[in-house]
């Protein structure tokens, strides 16, 4: 695809959020970005993103008239939490679609919980979100003893290799 094309879908999914075009059911104020200013905003790949939407772990908020994948604010935010559990904590895409999901109930429990009068569900809603904080912190756990596992294999390679400099220059 050239820049030109580039252009000419850019200024048509603005066309689309300006007017409201294939954007039935939604706010037409909020604003879109086409994949490639999605991928810029979040220093990835067009190409990652759209393997992320194949993952599940992303779903454009819609798309344009013209087949366009649209990203909202939210969806920028959601790669963004993607990117930094991959990147900073070394999650895999599997262990980042977990979380998400994990994070994506407890949400939905707390809008839930907001709304409910009965104390007696408000018990059980808070039940299950402890239930869920402890499925998040086993993922986590996991994490970190593999990473601890990974850390003590360098420390003994690092007292190895001491212990052969010090026979080799003693």
């Amino acid at each position: 695809m050239g820049k030109s094309m580039g252009m000419t879908e850019n200024n048509q999914a603005q066309a689309e959020i300006q007017t409201g075009a294939g954007t039935e059911g939604f706010d037409t104020l909020e604003e879109l970005f086409q994949i490639e200013e999605a991928a810029r905003r979040t220093g990835l790949t067009s190409r990652t993103l759209r393997y992320y939407e194949e993952r599940g772990l992303v779903v454009p908020a819609r798309r344009g008239d013209s087949n366009y994948r649209l990203y909202s604010e939210a969806d920028i935010e959601r790669i963004e939490r993607i990117k930094q559990l991959k990147d900073l904590l070394a999650f895999s895409l599997d262990e980042i679609g977990e979380l998400l999901e994990v994070e994506e109930q407890r949400v939905s429990l707390k809008q839930a919980f907001k709304l409910e009068t009965d104390d007696a569900v408000k018990s059980q809603q808070l039940r299950q979100a402890i239930l869920l904080n402890h499925r998040e912190l086993t993922l986590i756990d996991d994490k970190l003893q593999r990473l601890e596992k990974l850390k003590q294999d360098a420390l003994a390679r690092i007292d190895r290799h001491q212990h052969r400099l010090t026979q080799l220059e003693g």
